[in-house]
């Protein structure tokens, strides 16, 4: 049976609640007409479905499942096939917890290692982003359940995340941030794409008709189903219009009787509610419709484990590792007892099993003994812990010390404020290094300063490895394998460094995205500066040689390349390939160079390999905006191959005929061609062709404004002081966030969503009530009473 059989039996009530879910994680389903409901669930790294009380927040626990690394280690794979796997892993956990849609991948761009979500996302690249999150997508919904490729889009920072403007040019919006949606949804082919919370440009990312159909729907030819992020509705008529098909979750009637109201008025017309609730209909379809097979947890944590074997990225060796075999091994750390090993908020997932270093390093019979060195849940250094650390370095011939960002430091919901691991962590590795040889392993969900570089022997980048990843950990260590990750990031000398830090605020509203095209390694290419990890970088036990690059031309745009590699070292290993391309001949300002192809190889020693690659014509176009098309500028083209960003051991060029397409000359500004200081207003202004909206404190308040916007009034001080306590109060026992370091994000809420989550808090909060406290915000006092008391 098609959606048709259903639409024309359904009436106009049970249409309007379609387009809103049934409770926290399920739709609507149809009893009479035997229209089951569609279960989703939080991911992307695990299965986090709740039984019980339900949120989005990561506040009440989950069933237990496999916990796999985050994206921020497995983009450092550069492995599509190896993140094909981990889906088909999540995909099998889905269909034996009867979940329909598992709400991943994350792929928005990582603008600033300020973002608190950064572990959550692939990479600042849009094309690796773009081609790992396809193999995800395809893995899991290989097992015939969906998933729900979100935040869709220019999400890129978590304060005010509710209600932020995300200001971005065109060029940037469609090089930047959009390649990665469309990868995905042309080559993948999600069950659902999930709009984001923030504005766009004005508009609301769930009630933007040009983000949710012009682009997604008749450019790409997405077909399925767009689902807003939990809470992420401003108006939900404007969003049926717009080609939002789901609100979730459920919060309240208002919405379904507002549908019923336009539609009777047509204000809104039943073409668009039936275009909704048909994608609905269609995801409830697709639901329930395979069996469950065999589920094999411990190959699921086998394969997590050797995820991070192929993800982790040393970032600096001089000489001691692989460590050899009769050296006696200390290790330190709490992070090697209690490790931090998953993110935190919605994608916390409950480990069935977790392994820590400690237990692994236990079992070899050079290891002599372990120091706490640092508490886990402050930065304050304890003495007493670092003499003891200290004692046990001067009795190892090389210590192991696991450090890096504890769970208040970064999570969903909030950003950090600066680059550094606490001071306890800092200053432990500081006095050990005086000590003893130090091998650090970083545990982190983004960028860090790493001011004790020098002081180290090695370092190892782990980032947050999931349930399994210490065995990996260890095996790399002692050399059974070959580290072959490489960075999915930049790691800049200092934060001041990073292109959006001059613009890039956590207390206003609006976000100007003025560095454009500049992100990650573009712009320490365009700027010449030089960062302190390149992006694409990483360390291997040998070396690689490249040679004999060749350039088929098969077609107007499309080429093969080909190269030889060639492992010249003593060890087993595997080498990421990485192909740039750059225009030298534009008369439009452009990156020096952008990923456009990456192959992981794996080579015995003196083994060599041929590696090819495929380029079309996307691999050389910029978007034009006079013709609003992608185009390729006549001239020549440089194609460079290598092991890293800034380590290219080939190259050659690839020239193209003039076309004579008119170039839009508002993209030949001086500071873009240049990029040597931070972009005036009105350089921005030019390049980004309209208004700038600023915040502006208004004295009317609207179901939009936050807590923080109406904290000044009588009635708003009161609720955000009782919000702000009860933020508090709420204990994270499964992650072991302290609620005191935490900064508080209540301020950020918006009115609208207050009544989501108390219900997730268990409480209910009246919709009318939050109607009564914007009336009584701008001091229409009778008429907020009386919303107040009705029922």
């Amino acid at each position: 049976m098609n959606t048709e059989y259903y639409l024309r039996q359904m009436s106009l009530e049970e249409k309007a609640k379609f387009c809103q879910g049934k409770d926290t994680w399920r739709t609507m389903d149809l009893e009479r007409l035997g229209l089951k409901f569609c279960l989703m669930s939080d991911g992307p790294h695990g299965l986090r479905k709740q039984e019980g009380a339900s949120d989005h927040l990561g506040i009440n626990k989950s069933v237990e499942a496999t916990c796999f690394p985050a994206a921020c280690l497995t983009a450092c794979s550069f492995d599509e096939d190896l993140i094909y796997e981990m889906g088909q892993a999540l995909g099998k956990e889905c269909v034996h917890a009867d979940v329909s849609v598992l709400l991943g991948p994350g792929v928005n761009i990582k603008r600033s290692p300020l973002c608190g979500r950064n572990f959550e996302y692939f990479s600042e690249d849009p094309y690796l982003t773009g081609k790992l999150a396809a193999s995800y997508i395809k893995g899991v919904q290989s097992n015939g359940v969906g998933t729900s490729l979100k935040h869709f889009a220019a999400n890129n920072r978590e304060y005010y995340r509710m209600i932020a403007d995300s200001l971005v040019d065109e060029r940037a919006l469609r090089e930047i941030y959009l390649p990665a949606f469309e990868i995905c949804v042309k080559e993948a082919k999600p069950w659902t794409v999930m709009s984001a919370y923030n504005k766009l440009n004005g508009l609301y990312a769930s009630e933007n008709k040009r983000l949710l159909t012009d682009i997604l729907k008749d450019e790409w030819g997405y077909d399925g189903c767009v689902v807003t992020d939990w809470g992420g509705v401003n108006n939900r008529v404007l969003g049926i219009k717009a080609g939002c098909h789901l609100e979730m979750p459920y919060i309240d009637e208002r919405n379904t009787k507002k549908i019923i109201s336009d539609v009777k008025t047509n204000k809104l017309s039943m073409e668009d509610l039936d275009r909704a609730v048909s994608k609905v209909i269609e995801l409830n379809l697709k639901s329930f419709n395979v069996s469950k097979g065999d589920l094999n947890k411990d190959k699921h944590h086998e394969l997590a484990n050797r995820i991070v074997g192929e993800s982790a990225v040393l970032l600096k060796n001089d000489g001691l590792l692989p460590i050899k075999e009769g050296m006696k091994i200390g290790l330190i750390g709490s992070f090697a007892e209690k490790p931090r090993y998953q993110g935190a908020g919605s994608s916390l997932v409950n480990p069935y099993r977790l392994d820590t270093i400690k237990s692994v390093l236990e079992k070899d019979k050079n290891f002599i003994g372990y120091a706490e060195g640092y508490e886990r849940y402050t930065s304050d250094v304890n003495p007493k812990l670092v003499d003891q650390a200290v004692e046990l370095s001067k009795k190892s011939d090389v210590i192991i010390l696991v450090a890096g960002l504890t769970e208040s430091y970064e999570s969903e919901g909030y950003d950090r404020e600066d680059l550094c691991l606490p001071k306890n962590h800092n200053h432990l590795i500081k006095e050990v290094s005086k000590y003893a040889d130090v091998i650090v392993i970083l545990q982190n969900g983004s960028v860090v300063d790493i001011p004790w570089l020098s002081d180290v022997k090695g370092l190892l980048e782990v980032y947050l490895q999931g349930q399994a990843g210490s065995k990996a950990v260890y095996d790399i260590l002692k050399g059974k394998i070959n580290p072959s990750g490489k960075l999915a990031e930049t790691f800049p000398y200092k934060l001041e460094d990073n292109p959006s830090f001059p613009y890039y605020s956590s207390y206003e509203k609006s976000c100007e995205y003025r560095e454009s095209i500049y992100v990650g390694y573009r712009y320490y290419d365009k700027a010449n500066v030089k960062p302190l990890f390149p992006f694409g970088y990483g360390l291997s036990y040998s070396e690689f040689e490249y040679s004999n690059l060749m350039i088929t031309a098969l077609d107007d745009y499309d080429f093969e390349v080909s190269l030889q590699v060639k492992n010249i070292g003593d060890y087993p290993g595997k080498e990421v390939v990485q192909l740039y391309v750059h225009s030298n001949d534009s008369k439009v300002f452009k990156e020096v160079k952008s990923l456009k192809g990456f192959k992981k190889v794996h080579l015995e020693p003196g083994h060599t390999k041929e590696v090819r690659f495929t380029l079309n014509k996307r691999s050389f176009a910029y978007y034009n905006t006079i013709i609003k098309d992608w185009h390729v500028d006549g001239g020549r083209y440089k194609v460079a191959i290598g092991a890293s960003s800034r380590d290219l051991r080939l190259s050659d060029y690839i020239t193209f005929e003039n076309d004579h397409v008119n170039v839009d000359q508002k993209d030949s500004l001086a500071a873009y061609n240049e990029m040597k200081e931070p972009i005036d207003e009105k350089s921005f202004l030019e390049l980004y062709g309209k208004p700038l909206s600023k915040d502006v404190q208004s004295n009317v308040f609207d179901l939009s404004s936050s807590l923080h916007d109406i904290r000044h009034t009588f009635l708003g001080k009161k609720i955000l002081s009782h919000a702000d306590r009860r933020e508090k109060s709420c204990s994270i026992t499964l992650d072991g966030i302290d609620s005191d370091q935490k900064p508080s994000t209540v301020g950020q809420t918006p009115i609208k969503v207050l009544p989501m989550f108390s219900k997730m808090s268990g409480k209910k909060l009246s919709p009318y009530f939050i109607d009564g406290l914007v009336s009584i915000s701008n001091k229409r006092y009778l008429k907020g009473i009386y919303y107040m008391l009705k029922r």
